[in-house]
């Protein structure tokens, strides 16, 4: 079995129950999230396919240099995208440490550990309860 040649980096991002597995590699500026194109995939939502990039805009990367390959599972869409640029961050930061401060700063690498809160028995949700009446 041959070996594939290609130098990735690798990294995790996780946000709500979205898990990315994110694979960073130079290349020619190619995306692709579960084997789709990121236009495709997030259904040419211009918000949401910024968000994702903005590891690169933060450190001024062009994103033509870089392929970026991501395997995502679980959450919807929002916490999909912040899982991968999580993970794209912290892949940026293991090929060079020296983008750590400005991501950092940027607010791109901290971990947004807000999670949902479970329905506790006796009430309709979470939080959500019948109406009391004192009398």
């Amino acid at each position: 079995m041959a070996e594939s040649k290609t130098h990735y980096y690798y990294a995790l991002g996780r946000r709500k129950s979205a898990t990315a597995r994110v694979r960073l590699m130079n290349g020619k500026g190619a995306c692709t999230v579960n084997g789709k194109a990121l236009e495709e995939y997030f259904a040419n939502s211009k918000q949401l396919i910024t968000e994702v990039q903005k590891p690169f805009s933060a450190l001024e990367l062009p994103i033509k240099d870089f392929d970026v390959s991501v395997v995502v599972s679980g959450g919807g869409h929002a916490g999909q995208v912040d899982a991968i640029r999580l993970g794209i961050a912290k892949a940026l930061v293991e090929r060079s440490e020296e983008y750590k401060a400005t991501l950092r700063r940027a607010g791109l690498l901290g971990r947004d550990s807000r999670e949902r809160e479970r329905k506790k028995f006796g009430l309709r949700s979470a939080r959500k309860q019948r109406q009391f009446t004192k009398r």
